[in-house]
């Protein structure tokens, strides 16, 4: 890269970094490149980015942005995760390093709280934004169910026994 380019790598980044609310630091112990592929095919699968950049490049990138002490973590080949939804990026990141021991979580940060793995472990059990729209749902949607259920009761209990004093009429 020269220098122009990496100037605009390091703007790009530092764009990035203003406008995400978590970032995530893996480090890369000899994956294969199908290994990252399919990293990166999981990463586009839930909204995040994983991107393998130059240390330097991304300490230039941080400054100035909330993220300014995650730059402590970059050391050795590093990988940095962004995503929209904090969750769902650490669940898969966390998945993915259960099955592969080539990749190692450093740790991260949401906005100036700073994880470490066990934090980002941490996230990663919490249902992700999606489980708990369908469980807000769910529990807005049960009363609603359950009266409608109270209401029709009487009714069909009603019919019922209108049809037995037809049924024994016509007999």
């Amino acid at each position: 890269m020269d220098r122009v380019q990496k100037k605009e790598l390091v703007g790009t980044l530092h764009q990035t970094f203003t406008e995400t609310p978590i970032i995530l630091v893996t480090r890369n112990l000899g994956l294969s490149v199908s290994k990252v592929t399919e990293l990166r095919r999981q990463a586009r699968a839930v909204g995040a980015s994983f991107r393998v950049t130059k240390n330097r490049l991304t300490k230039l990138a941080l400054d100035g942005t909330q993220y300014t002490d995650l730059g402590a973590m970059l050391k050795g080949p590093c990988v940095i995760t962004t995503s929209k939804d904090p969750v769902s990026a650490a669940k898969f990141l966390s998945n993915f390093a259960k099955d592969n021991d080539k990749l190692e979580i450093l740790g991260g940060a949401m906005g100036k709280t700073i994880l470490d793995a066990k934090g980002v472990k941490t996230l990663a059990e919490l249902p992700s934004l999606d489980e708990l729209r369908a469980k807000i749902i769910g529990l807005v949607q049960a009363p609603a169910t359950k009266l409608a259920q109270l209401t029709s009761a009487p009714a069909g209990k009603l019919a019922r026994v209108i049809s037995a004093y037809a049924t024994k009429e016509a007999a």
